[in-house]
This record gives C-alpha cells, sequence and structure tokens, in this order.
C-alpha cells in the first residue's frame, strides 16, 4: 500500500497484489473523496485507464486543481460510504 496523493479533497492509495511487481497492473487504486466522504475502488482496465491518465498529467506538470478535476471523475462513481472505526 502506497499513499500516492493527499489533498483537500482526495486521497489516493496505490494497492499491489502480494507476490507481483509493484507497477505491473496488479492491485488497483481506492480513491476517498474527502468532502463526500465516499470511497471507490479501481482494479484491473478501469485502474489502469486512471494510472495513465495520471501519468500524462504529471509529464504535463499539472496543478493541484487539473490533478483533483480528474479525480474527480473517478470519484464520481463512489458508492460506499466511508466509515471510521
Amino acid at each position: 500500500m502506497e499513499m500516492l496523493y493527499n489533498s483537500e479533497s482526495f486521497v489516493v492509495v496505490r494497492f499491489d497484489t502480494p507476490g507481483r511487481e509493484p507497477g505491473t497492473g496488479a492491485g488497483g487504486f481506492e480513491i476517498v473523496d474527502k468532502f463526500a466522504r465516499k470511497e471507490i475502488y479501481l482494479q484491473g482496465a478501469l485502474a489502469e485507464r486512471f494510472e495513465q491518465g495520471v501519468q500524462q498529467l504529471v509529464q504535463q506538470g499539472p496543478s493541484l486543481e487539473s490533478l483533483d478535476e480528474y479525480i474527480a471523475g473517478f470519484a464520481d462513481a463512489a458508492q460506499q460510504t466511508v466509515v471510521l472505526h
């Protein structure tokens, strides 16, 4: 598990599948929308699409606003309410 991004609006964490090489597309990403208090877990083709989009943004030297806007496009599908233990 590795925290990749933490803004006022979102947290993005990468989970790698045990026994697999990190960064090979195995595993997924958890996105937490802090304001909506919802989270979504991306895996498979959707996780790969998310990662490719983030890499393209990083190459362009994005602002926090553009990263948050991109992440929001995925977080809008979040259904799971965040529960604190």
